[in-house]
């Protein structure tokens, strides 16, 4: 299994070391990889296994197509969001398990593959789905959302700066057309692009685009609240995230148990949370790992164990 080929240009993953020591394997344990991508980090918890087992989640054909390379009786792959994460496990009798990974990143492929629609390197479809069969595209989005929900997309899951005057201008372009591929976005929102900072912006539009076609933030949230119940007690929650929005929402809820207001308590005054974090701030790749690959600059590590 050493050999597996994907540590180079399918998927290269990022802190790997750090994720596989945080989750505190066991040879004999059940783990839980909820984001497969190319694989990487599920190809190194399988080398660690003797009787346990590895379960991977991905809604992606492509994922699905490279889990094949790891075929196995320590290893299932379960094509499915992780939002249906407790659903899923319960169902092949899965539950509790030792441990549960999320790389909330992309994976490069799906960045490198033109007609997907995820990089603003290449021209294509105005796509991004993560689950190809999924209702909603970024074109449909652009061409139908009104002014003030694009405005407010862009503003929260882009962080875009001046969402405001960018949604204006979409919503301009689309009046004499529809808006299909990414050159066509590009050449529409030039007038509100920071010269100089084309590309740090193009992927903030981008991000946001992507965050709501693929529903991600309402898809993590809801994963994470069922890891309580999936996991056993001193069973470890290991999350690798790439921008603020994600890392906000994992750090409360490894704070809290929820992901807004504060700690609930018992009868006595006791807080009741769920988990209890072993780092209290995130773990950053190192400036080697940076060096090799760039998406490891904005990867946050928090590490949690189930109480």
């Amino acid at each position: 299994m050493s050999n597996y080929r994907n540590d180079s240009a399918y998927h290269r993953p990022v802190m790997l070391a750090q994720c596989l020591a945080a989750l505190d394997l066991q040879p004999a344990g059940r783990y839980v990889d909820v984001t497969f991508g190319g694989g990487g980090h599920s190809a190194r918890i399988l080398e660690q296994l003797t009787t346990g087992h590895l379960y991977s989640f991905d809604q992606d054909a492509d994922a699905e197509a490279e889990a094949r390379q790891l075929a196995g009786p320590q290893f299932t792959f379960i094509k499915a969001n992780f939002r249906n994460l407790a659903a899923e496990l319960q169902q092949v009798g899965a539950i509790p398990v030792d441990g549960l990974l999320a790389d909330l990143g992309v994976s490069s492929h799906q960045f490198d593959t033109p007609e997907r629609g995820f990089s603003t390197r290449f021209d294509g479809p105005l796509d991004m789905r993560m689950d190809p069969e999924g209702p909603l595209t970024a074109a449909d989005i652009l061409n139908e959302y009104k002014e003030a929900d694009l405005h407010r997309i862009f503003g929260m899951y882009g962080e875009v700066t001046n969402a405001r005057t960018l949604a204006q201008t979409v919503a301009a372009a689309r009046r004499g057309r529809r808006l299909e591929t990414i050159a066509e976005l590009k050449q529409a929102i030039q007038p509100c692009t920071p010269r100089g900072k084309e590309n740090k912006y193009l992927a903030q539009v981008f991000q946001a685009l992507r965050i709501e076609v693929n529903e991600e933030m309402q898809a993590l949230q809801r994963m994470l609240l069922q890891t309580a119940d999936v996991l056993r007690p001193g069973g470890r929650l290991v999350v690798l995230s790439y921008h603020s929005l994600e890392d906000r929402l994992v750090k409360s809820f490894i704070a809290k148990g929820k992901f807004f207001g504060s700690v609930e308590k018992d009868f006595f005054g006791n807080e009741r949370k769920p988990f209890e974090a072993l780092n209290r701030k995130p773990e950053e790749a190192d400036p080697a790992e940076v060096a090799l690959n760039s998406r490891a600059r904005s990867a946050k590590l928090r590490v949690a164990v189930r109480n």
